[in-house]
């Protein structure tokens, strides 16, 4: 093997065109087994051209089809075979299309995006994603998952109907309190300990989280209907 790229010269050109990788995010994506690279004999990571270039379109995928880990993964495993990226009857997410906050897709767990990332996926601005940190919306102390992904983009519409970052607080200390409620019920089965009594408990928060926004939601448009009408 001819002698390759230190882990840091790789960062550095990859930043041209990913200006928020780092090392950190390229020994994740060896960790996951999405890239490879030699050794030298002293133990250093030694990278290929064609390492380069995988991790040039696990980025690309991160940052343009926001696919997660485990979909780029089954793509490398087929170029790995000699096959194409993905079969030709799949349905290749389009990068521009609006995505509904409904998305079962914005809930995989494999999700991984750093800030500007969740900026592009979700259509904020890096500004944006910031405010929602600093509002309680979104955990800032690490990697943004699928969740927050969805949170992300659902703030993005009430922002665009002229909402604030601010006022999104009071949902997050509505789920607060509502938390609160439904911890109080369910924790007497949670003490009992025993897979029956844990079943229960998380039924019966899934029933408590449903019925209490359909009832948000009926209140809501209670409201709204007489302040249309007067």
């Amino acid at each position: 093997m001819t002698e390759g790229h230190t882990i840091g010269e790789v960062l550095n050109l990859l930043r041209q065109d990913f200006a928020d990788v780092s090392i950190s995010k390229i020994r994740f994506l060896e960790s996951e087994g999405l890239i490879r690279p030699g050794r030298s004999e002293s133990g250093y990571r030694q990278f290929s051209t064609e390492d380069i270039e995988r991790l040039r379109y696990i980025l690309t995928a991160q940052r343009d089809r926001y696919l997660p880990l485990r979909v780029i993964k089954e793509e490398l495993s087929r170029v790995d075979a000699g096959l194409p990226p993905e079969p030709e009857t799949s349905a290749r997410p389009q990068t521009h299309r609006r995505v509904d906050a409904s998305d079962d897709a914005a809930l995989l767990s494999d999700v991984v995006l750093d800030r500007t990332e969740l900026a592009h996926a979700s259509g904020l601005g890096v500004e944006d994603v910031d405010a929602l940190v600093t509002h309680g919306l979104l955990d800032g102390t690490g990697p943004f998952d699928g969740v927050a992904l969805r949170t992300a983009r659902l703030a993005a519409e009430l922002l665009r109907r002229g909402l604030e970052p601010r006022h999104l607080r009071a949902y997050r200390l509505a789920a607060d309190r509502e938390i609160d409620r439904i911890e109080q019920l369910v924790l007497p089965m949670l003490r009992q300990r025993n897979p029956e009594s844990r079943r229960a408990a998380a039924t019966t928060a899934e029933e408590l989280v449903a019925l209490g926004a359909q009832l948000h939601r009926l209140l809501v448009e209670a409201r709204l209907d007489d302040t249309l009408r007067s």
